[in-house]
């Protein structure tokens, strides 16, 4: 493979990655209680049914049972024991350590996601079926973005003949595509230990990997609603059996899988979550699970998911307020457009869900940037255009300063006195870096400059800027050697002349 001919580092200053959210919290303390009495309610006496037998052996002979219905409760010794024993202490790894996620005091990441099973081709604007190359061009472009801080698989590799190949190149193609953190899914339980096997050899052991966990895996382990995925809770078990971080996600619809109401919806999704932790804990108390509510909003009008709309950001936001509740680093999904294509709905509704999102303090901001279309397209000039809109989002969160250099009385007077403005005082040169974020794409010159420029909108240069990217930036840090290695223990499918500057078109 070809190294790449841009440098990638992560954002800094205004927007750097890990800013505290947590300011905003659309639940009193007594809603939180609430819903917290509710949670252990429905744990405890409605409980979930479908439960596979693994999963019934470990929490049974944890205290939990199987009613007369057949559906596995959890009582509040056990939930309560759970709680107190999960780990917070932990760090999702990049390839390179400058991409490390520390999941602790409510520090924010946001990053791609949506599994989609179509791309907005870069060349035509229609939408047509993802592949594996579109998959593997998807994370080395997320790789050169600062402000989508780690990658998680945003297409579904439709050329793929079967499940465990789509498994296993999947986690390939993100793996040599990024040097962030990698989250992608496995839809069999004995697809885990090779997709494992391929995090140790890329690590160069598996104590290497245990110790630096580069890939974890989302896993929706519920059908809400409280039924769960017995293929899903399997492939949990083995996940949390072999030391692979794990997302335990509870995707329910307001109104459809869900009750309609944010109280009910954010009770059941938050019981959903918690169960799938515990089981993950009671395979392996050392088990590094974030909780994963997600409920989104139906529109009511079709019954179809939307991801756009104030009702949106707020339930999403209290079900990360639930998370802080406990104590749990969490992921979310946010900015799960209903637009099309990257236009003024797509930015809006993303940049509120996104910002509220954070502002709450969600760990893991998945679905962030390059979504369209309520995560049914994946689009290459959303990525960069969401890039500039994801960092203006990260300067947001930091706290002003406040002190007596910041108040700067005393320049203050001495401007007024002297030139009458501070655009040259050794304060603003100073921190024109720290405290500021400049987009990347967005256009800031004055209408008679823009016009002179060919009048272009943002999408335009998005466009060019993903082309530029994309022919440019080829990863290379996955060496030949361990490369060599990996394509001779696995079947994988994406072919080298795709991962260089050479490469024939699809």
């Amino acid at each position: 493979m070809r190294a790449s001919k841009r440098a990638v580092a992560p954002a800094s200053g205004a927007a750097r990655a890990g800013l505290q959210g947590g300011r905003y919290n659309p639940l009193s303390d007594a809603d939180i209680a609430q819903i917290h009495e509710a949670v252990l309610t429905l744990l405890e006496t409605v409980g979930f049914s479908e439960a596979p037998s693994v999963m019934i052996d470990h929490v049974t002979a944890a205290g939990g049972h199987v009613d007369a219905h057949g559906r596995l409760c959890f009582p509040r010794t056990l939930v309560a024991e759970a709680l107190a024993g999960l780990r917070r202490d932990f760090v999702l790894c990049g390839q390179d350590a400058r991409h490390d996620l520390r999941l602790d005091a409510r520090r924010v990441y946001l990053g791609s996601g949506g599994a989609s099973p179509s791309i907005i081709d870069i060349d035509t604007g229609k939408y047509r079926e993802a592949t594996l190359r579109d998959l593997y061009d998807a994370a080395r472009l997320v790789d050169t973005l600062p402000n989508i801080h780690f990658f998680s698989r945003s297409m579904t590799a439709r050329d793929m003949p079967d499940a465990r190949a789509l498994d296993i190149n999947t986690a390939y193609a993100c793996l040599a595509g990024t040097t962030k953190h990698v989250l992608t899914s496995i839809t069999r339980p004995e697809h885990v230990e090779e997709v494992a096997r391929m995090c140790h050899a890329i690590a160069g052991s598996r104590a290497a990997f245990l110790e630096r966990p580069f890939l974890s895996l989302n896993i929706n382990h519920v059908v809400p609603p409280m039924r769960f995925d017995a293929d899903s809770c399997r492939v949990m078990e083995a996940a949390a059996r072999l030391g692979i971080p794990i997302h335990a996600n509870a995707f329910g619809q307001a109104g459809a899988s869900t009750p309609v109401t944010i109280a009910g919806s954010v009770a059941q999704s938050t019981a959903e979550t918690l169960a799938g932790m515990i089981f993950a804990w009671l395979v392996n108390p050392q088990a590094r699970v974030t909780f994963g509510a997600r409920p989104m909003i139906t529109d009511l009008r079709t019954g179809a998911m939307t991801g756009g709309g104030g009702e949106q950001a707020v339930l999403m936001a209290a079900a990360i307020r639930m998370a802080g509740f406990y104590n749990l680093p969490d992921t979310c999904i946010a900015g799960a457009t209903d637009s099309k294509i990257a236009d003024a709905q797509s930015g809006y509704e993303k940049s509120l869900s996104v910002t509220l999102a954070a502002q709450a303090g969600c760990n893991m901001v998945t679905q962030a940037g390059g979504m369209q279309a309520s995560l049914l397209g994946c689009s290459f000039e959303s990525y960069v255009i969401d890039n500039d809109m994801l960092g203006g989002i990260m300067s947001s969160l930091r706290a002003v300063e406040v002190n007596a250099e910041t108040l700067a009385t005393d320049m203050i007077g001495d401007v007024v006195r002297g030139e009458g403005h501070f655009l040259g005082s050794a304060q603003t040169l100073e921190r024109m870096e720290s405290d500021f974020h400049y987009p990347d794409v967005a256009d800031r010159s004055t209408p008679d400059t823009w016009e002179a420029g060919g009048s272009r909108d943002i999408r335009q240069i998005a466009r060019d800027r993903a082309k530029t990217l994309l022919a440019t930036h080829y990863p290379a840090h996955i060496g030949a050697s361990t490369d060599d290695a990996l394509r001779t223990d696995f079947d994988i499918r994406l072919p080298r002349a795709a991962m260089t500057a050479t490469r024939s078109t699809p």
